[in-house]
């Protein structure tokens, strides 16, 4: 679905806004159902029983009118079903996130490590969006851009919603420029500045990329800006957008930045929520002209890594 498609919906669903977060909903189509019991069990194999049996008997599932499904309601395919997501004993996330600006389009924050960009998977409301929907009371705000959860520094919201696919463009067509740093074991036989190149593409079955054979379609520019010890502090200025793409041109490159969870491989405490070893990546800076004002803007974050020192949240 498109994005203008999904905050449209979004403003005509038969649910509000709940602690800044929409609701979510799922397609009933054409089957052999005959009540919406026997659908929804089929539907969400990995939720358990009791727990979605639970929420149609306490009326927390609506149709499009906004009527109360039950568990003796009829099946009724082609229409749409309502509800919130629910995230169990989802962790808190104990860092902040300053607002660096903001006028009545953009919204521009420092995003700490740990904190992910928007809802998904166990992450809910210990997300950027959801956050910054309650503290700044739009209900609409929506993300221009996202970073890895594990990656902190400068994220774009846009406060109106007829203005986003302006603001998006100038990614799509490359008139942002972005600037990264991390940390990094070092390599006496790379010659800096360089630019790598190589084509990326999911491990199947796997949340990470890989490198493979083919056209490149990704390219990064990455110089060396100093070192510390044995290990080096590095600016990188994508080209390309792929999915993990700095994490995996330095990997690649054999100087994997430090404290990555899943480059070169997955590390054990991948998964767990310990925010003592932040990801020493850093999303610096981003430099634009407002498509809407036409003002130039360059935002940079406040932030500061520090992986020799070991300090929670790269120095924040």
């Amino acid at each position: 679905m498109k994005k203008a498609q999904r905050i449209e919906w979004v403003r005509r669903a038969p649910l509000p806004l709940r602690d800044g977060v929409a609701p979510s909903r799922v397609y009933l189509p054409q089957g052999p159902w005959l009540n919406l019991r026997d659908f929804v069990l089929q539907r969400f194999p990995h939720v358990p029983r009791d727990v979605l049996l639970e929420r149609l008997a306490r009326g927390d599932i609506v149709d499009d009118a906004g009527v109360v499904q039950t568990l003796a309601s009829p099946y009724r395919a082609l229409g749409w079903l309502w509800y919130y997501r629910e995230v169990p004993a989802e962790a808190h996330v104990p860092f902040e996130l300053p607002v660096l600006f903001r006028d009545d389009y953009l919204v521009a924050v420092d995003k700490p490590h740990f904190l992910a960009s928007i809802p998904g998977g166990r992450y809910l409301r210990e997300t950027a969006l959801i956050r910054l929907r309650q503290s700044l009371e739009l209900p609409l705000l929506s993300p221009i851009h996202r970073l890895d959860r594990d990656t902190a520094g400068v994220l774009l919201f846009c406060a109106a919603p007829e203005q986003r696919g302006a603001y998006q463009a100038l990614f799509q067509t490359r008139d942002v420029r972005k600037e990264y740093e991390a940390i990094a074991p070092l390599r006496a036989d790379l010659v800096f500045p360089l630019v790598h190149r190589s084509r990326l593409q999911a491990r199947p079955g796997h949340f990470t990329m890989q490198e493979v054979g083919g056209e490149p379609n990704s390219e990064t520019h990455i110089d060396l800006m100093d070192t510390l010890g044995d290990l080096g502090r590095y600016r990188l200025r994508p080209h390309t957008g792929r999915k993990h793409q700095l994490r995996a041109h330095m990997s690649a490159l054999g100087i994997p930045i430090c404290n990555d969870a899943f480059y070169p491989a997955l590390q054990a405490h991948a998964d767990a929520d310990d925010f003592s070893h932040p990801l020493q990546l850093l999303a610096r800076s981003i430099e634009f002209t407002d498509p809407v004002s036409g003002l130039p803007r360059r935002f940079e974050s406040r932030r500061v890594l520090q992986a020799v020192s070991g300090r929670q949240d790269g120095g924040a």
